[in-house]
């Protein structure tokens, strides 16, 4: 687990912040622009000193106010990967690299070659970083902070900086990191496409405190969250698993006691898939839709239905242990008689919806957690 709680004064604003996660994975710190996302992850990195902390990793005491415990960021094995990449002018990207593994602590995990490999940093390796791309320095500065061999991973906005190309060329590497190696990560954004693809966790934050924290598909629900997107984005993030190829080239997704049909690339009979059903693409029906070219109905029952702005309602259909999002107008709700307990089926067209891939974390490694 890590668990941080955290205050700290600066100004009129103050962070007083507490959460719980589960490691290894990914925990989001999803808000706005202001809520105190990155001054929490400088005090996890021991980088910003607080008024009151407690850090702790899985067994290990970070820091502690109560008990005067503070070890210094050096210590703390953990990486940074910040906005802006931080690297040294003055050095080749294998230098740059080669520093990081110089800053390592305790037993090996990951070396050089791995790096280079799982970012493609390969034919790079001899350039200065003044010839890199952003999205290439970006991929530089992950590298360097994982030989570091840390425990933990902070990433703070590590895509900001980046043009929506370039964001696009770096996360498929962060998704193969977190998917090939066990190390926690704490992922700083107010992208929520990002934390779409990446977060396993998420910590809703507003104005310096966790207004919620859970499983990214519990989250996808909640209120908090769909008042810092908007409308638009609202839907239920669900997990499937990948049953194969349709005679279309759709993968079948096996969701809830349903099935899905995305577009996704090539997946293997057994992979975890992760989509989006936005509230605003599904349709919903009282009796069983026949004849249509609809490629996904999902049937379930209702669970829910609750007012979402002044002429539409949010239907909550249970698909089987998943649940599922559906916008509607009052109308139709008044005119179905749309009503907790009542048996429906979602619709929604395979064009809107688009499968990302996701492992299920694995345990954390004994050399990754050994000191």
């Amino acid at each position: 687990m890590l668990r941080v709680a955290v205050k700290k004064q600066r100004g009129s604003f103050l962070l007083d912040a507490c959460f719980e996660l589960p490691t290894p994975g990914v925990a989001a710190l999803f808000g706005r622009s202001g809520c105190g996302k990155s001054t929490l992850v400088h005090v996890i990195a021991g980088l910003l000193s607080a008024d009151q902390s407690k850090v702790m990793l899985d067994d290990r005491a970070l820091e502690d106010t109560a008990r005067g415990l503070y070890v210094p960021p050096e210590r703390r094995r953990i990486g940074y990967v910040f906005q802006d990449a931080r690297l040294f002018p003055h050095m080749s990207v294998a230098a740059n690299l080669k520093y990081g593994e110089k800053r390592a602590a305790g037993r090996r995990y990951v070396d050089i070659d791995t790096v280079a490999d799982l970012l493609a940093l390969g034919t790079l390796m001899g350039r200065r970083t003044h010839q890199l791309s952003g999205g290439e320095k970006q991929r530089v500065a992950i590298g360097r902070a994982l030989l570091s061999q840390p425990n933990l991973l902070l990433l703070d906005e590590p895509l900001a900086s980046l043009d929506a190309a370039r964001r696009d060329e770096v996360l498929p590497y962060l998704e193969l990191l977190r998917d090939q190696l066990a190390i926690p990560m704490v992922y700083v954004s107010h992208n929520f496409d990002e934390v779409l693809r990446l977060a396993t966790d998420v910590v809703l934050m507003e104005a310096g405190k966790v207004t919620a924290q859970g499983r990214l598909t519990e989250m996808s629900l909640n209120k908090d969250l769909r008042s810092i997107i908007g409308p638009e984005a609202v839907g239920a993030i669900v997990d499937g698993t990948v049953l194969g190829i349709d005679a279309s080239g759709l993968t079948r997704l096996k969701v809830g006691h349903g099935e899905l049909k995305v577009q996704a690339v090539a997946a293997a009979v057994g992979t975890n898939l992760r989509v989006q059903l936005l509230a605003r693409d599904l349709i919903v029906a009282t009796q069983p839709p026949q004849h249509l070219s609809v490629r996904n109905i999902l049937g379930g029952v209702i669970i829910a239905v609750s007012g979402d702005d002044a002429d539409s309602d949010l239907v909550a259909i249970d698909i089987g242990g998943v649940q599922i999002m559906a916008r509607v107008t009052k109308a139709a709700t008044r005119e179905l008689d749309l009503k907790a307990g009542l048996p429906a089926w979602a619709l929604v067209k395979s064009v809107s919806l688009r499968g990302h891939s996701f492992a299920v974390p694995a345990a954390a490694s004994t050399e990754r957690t050994a000191t």
